[in-house]
């Protein structure tokens, strides 16, 4: 394995991240850290483990410290939970989690304006 597989490897998923969770940057890195808080912890750890790799395989000096089956199944780490992420299913979660909220929102007021309404003598 050389440095330009590696980088392919870095851009797939970056592609995927942006792809799958709407999330905008040049590369790898950027990606990450605007988006990574919407991995797991283990993905997000094998991320950063493919873009350090990715970073090192540009220098030719620091290739050769470049653990290669480590960034392989980082990048397999990565693929397997990209690929099973569903944009809709995360826009539907976001909207039931606001509607939900609203609705708990307007009851606990409606609860409130009984009891007062209830203190005060009117109903």
């Amino acid at each position: 394995m050389t440095g330009v597989p590696i980088q392919q490897m870095a851009d797939r998923v970056a592609g995927l991240m942006e792809e799958r969770l709407r999330v905008r940057g040049q590369g790898l890195g950027e990606k990450l850290r605007k988006g990574g808080r919407l991995l797991p912890r283990r993905v997000r750890a094998a991320a950063e483990i493919l873009q350090t790799g990715a970073v090192m395989a540009q220098n030719p000096k620091l290739w050769s410290q470049v653990d290669q089956q480590a960034v392989a199944q980082a990048y397999d780490t990565c693929v397997r939970h990209l690929n099973n992420v569903d944009g809709g299913d995360r826009r539907k979660g976001a909207v039931l989690g606001i509607a939900a909220s609203v609705a708990f929102s307007v009851l606990v007021v409606a609860a409130l304006l009984f009891s007062v309404l209830r203190w005060r003598g009117f109903i």
